[in-house]
C-alpha cells in the first residue's frame, strides 16, 4: 500500500514557482528545487514527474491566479466597463512599481526563455494572452454598448493594443524606467482610448 503524502501540494508548487521565477528555468537545478520545497528527489519526482513537468505545473498555477486577478478587475460590477479599463491599466502599473526586485511576470519570463524551443510553454503562454485579450475585448464591447467607447473600434484590435502596451510597460520597468514615467504613460494610454463622439463618458 502506498504511503500517504505528508506535504501540501500547493505549498510545494508555490515554492518551486518562486525558484523558477527567481532563477529562470535553465538555471534552476533539481537540487535548488529540493532545497526550496523540502522534498527529496524521489518525492518530488513521484509527485510531479520531472523538472519540466513541475515547471509546467507552476506555470499553470501562475497563469490561473493571474487571469483570476484580471477577471476580477475587468468584471467588477461596482464600476462601469469604461472605468474598469482604466483601473486595470493603472493597476498593472501599480503592480510593476511594487515589484522592487523586478521579477516581472513569470509568464513573460518563461516565454522569453523557452517559447521558441518549448511547444508546451509556447501554447500555455499564447492561450493565457488570448484569454487576457478576450477579457479586455469583452470589457471594451460593454463600454461601447454603454456609449462610452467609440462604437467604430474593433474590440479585439483595441484589446490587443492595450495588452501590448501593458506588456511593454513591464519591459520598461525591468529596464529601469522610473515609476513616474510608467504612471504617466498609463494615464496617457487611458486618455487615448477612443471615446464616444458625444463625449458622454464616465471618468476613469
Amino acid at each position: 500500500m502506498a504511503r500517504p503524502r505528508k506535504f501540501d501540494e500547493d505549498d510545494v508548487v508555490a515554492a518551486a514557482r518562486d525558484e523558477f521565477w527567481k532563477r529562470g528555468y535553465a538555471a534552476t537545478s533539481v537540487d535548488d528545487l529540493t532545497a526550496a520545497t523540502g522534498l527529496g528527489k524521489g518525492s518530488l519526482y513521484g509527485a510531479f514527474g520531472d523538472k519540466h513537468s513541475l515547471y509546467l505545473r507552476t506555470l499553470d498555477d501562475y497563469i490561473a491566479s493571474s487571469l483570476a486577478e484580471v477577471r476580477a478587475v475587468l468584471r467588477d460590477p461596482d464600476f462601469t466597463a469604461y472605468q474598469r479599463l482604466g483601473r486595470h491599466i493603472r493597476g498593472q502599473v501599480r503592480a510593476l512599481v511594487a515589484d522592487k526586485a523586478r521579477r516581472g511576470c513569470l509568464m513573460a519570463k518563461g516565454a522569453a526563455e523557452l517559447a521558441a524551443t518549448d511547444e508546451a510553454v509556447e501554447a500555455k503562454v499564447a492561450n493565457a494572452y488570448a484569454a487576457w485579450r478576450d477579457e479586455l475585448a469583452a470589457c471594451i464591447a460593454e463600454a461601447q454598448r454603454d456609449g462610452d467607447v467609440d462604437a467604430a473600434q474593433n474590440p479585439q484590435v483595441l484589446a490587443g493594443t492595450l495588452l501590448a502596451f501593458m506588456r511593454g510597460q513591464e519591459a520598461l520597468h525591468k529596464g529601469g524606467a522610473k515609476p513616474a514615467q510608467l504612471k504617466a504613460a498609463a494615464d496617457e494610454m487611458v486618455s487615448l482610448i477612443p471615446t464616444a463622439a458625444d463625449g458622454g463618458i464616465n471618468q476613469i
